[in-house]
């Protein structure tokens, strides 16, 4: 693969045209000479003389201007294009200064074969541009570049000389035959070499299109055309002023499309990039990437200074703009972009701490410790701008220190906020020092709540500003809304139900829907052995101050462990691991909030024998685990063996002891210390069931 694309119709048809206006001066031409009745006579030397110098002088300038650009890029390609437009725009100036009747007597041989010899010194260079110099070879010539300059003056001097004093070989007419095989020789020379030079740009073109690289393929196909038409022109005719006007479409084809570059790029200094060699076009992408690389240094530096809130940002375009060349154009739209990214940034800050409050707002207790982490959060965000957020309790606006500061002192501050809260409009009053102050209702359904006040220091609030500041601000009602009503149904739900299961609930509702699925879980069931006897001599109350007090102690040792208390059954309890919350070490869970329970109730108990103990049963496998009940009633539980099986190992178990089926005892057995039990013969169990008592866990 060279890297080419394959040419698509739309650029077959381009080509097709380009093709054409190529061969129409060559149509014309054979018809001028097809036809000599249509080729009529004009001789007028003024006019040549000064058409032709014209022509000389634009690509003299234009010469100029590449092989100045050549040596600042220390390119050898585009210096040898300009010699190629420096030595024929010389010797067709040479031409006009050998126009009979003008600065010389009569008709010379400078006169016929000037422009000739011009053109044939410029297919030399041409073809020499063509060629892909490696960085070593151009450093090399370039070093040296006076030397091909200087030869190239001194020819077109001597020559000049020599027309002028009117010297041998120049001093006289050459015979018609001997200017036809001179100008004829040169031609097919010329043409074979224009035409290498032509192939070899093209190459260069499919691999990187540029206008430029298009202009010199056109104006090296129309100098060659220009050897036809001089060689084969009658003097003073149409056909002979052709290849004038063919040497000016060349030159001024390549001059329009540098015009047409200027304007694209806004400068002179990528002017002539196209026709680069390689290893300059990499130059220059590497100076486009230190750039890049100095901007977003100069970005960042003026991001610091923004910091500093007493700094004035810096100018950063100016210094890249003397560093690369850069039109005073080109550094005022890089200076707008600049301060286009500052506040791209300042306001991708801003929409980031919007976020950070929308994941702050959780199920937080208190909407007052919200407020503070959005103040927080936002005041890194707002640059030099100060934020406080107020809070109304009972009717009145409080600006708490926690919140960001004491509350209004001046009257008319106090005045504007009390109207932001009645209409629940924005406000804005202009603050000290040439500031302003920006006054944001909070609301919860549609009644006051509180207030955000953002103070700037120095000039009013933008549009842009304000429409995000009001994003903010709707942002911390719904943020306070969420907290309070949070924690209403926190209150609510975890006095009837799990934490887990309430946060999943609150999470998706849908979750409350009847059904389940299977999962494997751990089951824990705990009941009160002696329970009974108990109930029978002590009275009621004494009785449900027991089970309060036990259940006090018990139960905060499993939500600790993560486990989920589904029911309590008189002076029973049974929870869950792994559900509805998913624990990989769930079976190691439920063995510590069981030792732990019993921990717990043994410090309430005191000591008393007459007081009933806890008896603990531990199982891990499957489970139907779900919403149970009805439309109107439901219980988050689990249903299965797994869960018969740990309720039959709880009423085997010793008092005040906890008994894991094998299942469990499988996955704690390397962190577990207990004793094998056998097999146990279990209600509802056709056969014995292995089970451990379980006495400690080790770490």
């Amino acid at each position: 693969m060279d890297g080419t694309v394959a040419p698509t119709r739309p650029a077959l048809l381009r080509t097709g045209v380009w093709l054409l206006h190529m061969l129409l001066p060559v149509l014309g031409l054979w018809l001028l000479l097809a036809r000599p009745f249509l080729d009529v006579r004009w001789e007028h030397h003024e006019s040549h003389f000064w058409l032709v110098v014209a022509v000389a002088v634009l690509n003299v300038v234009l010469g100029l201007r590449m092989s100045e650009a050549a040596r600042r890029r220390n390119d050898l390609r585009l210096y040898l294009v300009s010699l190629a437009f420096l030595s024929s725009a010389g010797f067709l100036l040479l031409h006009a200064v050998a126009t009979p009747g003008v600065l010389v007597g009569g008709r010379t041989a400078g006169f016929v074969v000037a422009s000739q010899v011009g053109l044939l010194l410029a297919a030399g260079f041409a073809v020499a541009s063509s060629v892909e110099f490696s960085p070593a070879s151009s450093a090399a010539v370039m070093n040296r570049q006076w030397l091909l300059r200087g030869g190239l003056v001194l020819v077109m001097v001597a020559w000049a000389a020599v027309s002028l004093a009117g010297l041998p070989p120049l001093d006289r007419p050459l015979s018609e035959d001997a200017a036809s095989l001179w100008l004829d020789t040169l031609a097919a020379v010329g043409v074979a070499l224009y035409l290498l030079a032509a192939l070899g740009y093209l190459r260069l073109y499919r691999r990187r299109p540029a206008v430029m690289l298009l202009s010199v393929i056109t104006a090296f196909t129309l100098l060659g055309e220009t050897m036809v038409a001089v060689a084969l022109a009658r003097n003073w005719r149409l056909s002979w002023w052709e290849w004038h006007l063919l040497m000016a479409f060349a030159f001024g084809f390549v001059a329009y499309s540098a015009y047409v570059q200027y304007r694209r790029e806004g400068g002179a200094t990528a002017l002539f990039r196209g026709i680069y060699l390689d290893e300059t076009v990499r130059q220059v992408q590497a100076e486009y990437r230190a750039a890049l690389e100095a901007f977003v240094t100069a970005l960042r530096q003026r991001a610091a200074a923004d910091a500093d809130a007493g700094a004035a940002p810096a100018p950063v375009a100016a210094p890249l703009g003397r560093r690369f060349d850069l039109t005073e154009g080109q550094t005022e739209v890089l200076e707008q972009a600049a301060q286009a990214v500052g506040h791209e940034r300042e306001q991708n800050q801003r929409l980031g701490a919007l976020v950070a409050i929308g994941h702050e707002a959780r199920v937080i207790l208190d909407d007052r410790e919200l407020l503070r982490r959005a103040v927080a959060i936002v005041g890194g965000a707002l640059g030099a701008d100060t934020l406080r957020v107020g809070l109304l309790r009972d009717g009145r606006l409080e600006f708490p220190g926690e919140l960001g500061g004491p509350g209004p002192d001046l009257p008319e501050h106090q005045q504007a906020a009390e109207r932001t809260l009645r209409t629940l409009q924005p406000g804005e009053l202009p603050g000290q020092d040439g500031g302003a102050v920006l006054l944001l209702p909070l609301s919860v359904k549609g009644h006051a709540a509180g207030l955000l006040e953002v103070r700037r220091p120095q000039g009013a609030f933008h549009e842009r500003d304000r429409r995000l500041l009001e994003s903010l601000a709707s942002q911390l009602s719904i943020a306070v809304e969420n907290a309070r009503l949070y924690r209403e149904l926190d209150g609510l739900f975890r006095q009837y139900m799990s934490p887990d299961v309430a946060t999943a609930l609150l999470a998706d509702p849908s979750q409350a829907a009847l059904g389940g699925t299977t999962a494997e879980v751990t089951v824990l069931f705990a009941d009160l052995r002696g329970f009974t006897p108990f109930s029978e001599r002590a009275a009621p109350g004494q009785v449900v101050a027991l089970l309060n007090r036990y259940y006090g102690a018990a139960v905060p040792r499993v939500l600790a462990e993560g486990g989920t208390v589904v029911q309590f059954v008189g002076d029973a309890i049974m929870a869950l691991f792994n559900a509805p919350v998913a624990q990989p070490d769930h079976a190691l869970r439920a063995a510590r909030a069981a030792l732990g329970l019993q921990e717990a109730v043994e410090a309430v108990a005191g000591g008393d024998p007459d007081l009933p103990r806890f008896r603990v049963g531990v199982n891990t496998g499957p489970a139907l685990v779900g919403n149970i009940g009805s439309a109107e009633i439901r219980n988050f539980t689990a249903i299965g063996d797994t869960v018969n099986l740990a309720a039959r190992l709880e009423t085997s178990a010793p008092v005040g002891r906890v008994v894991v089926g094998a299942a469990t005892w499988e996955l704690i057995k390397d962190v577990a210390d207990g004793t094998p039990l056998g097999g146990l013969d279990l209600k509802g169990k056709a056969e014995p069931v292995e089970a451990y008592e379980l006495h400690r866990l080790r770490g």
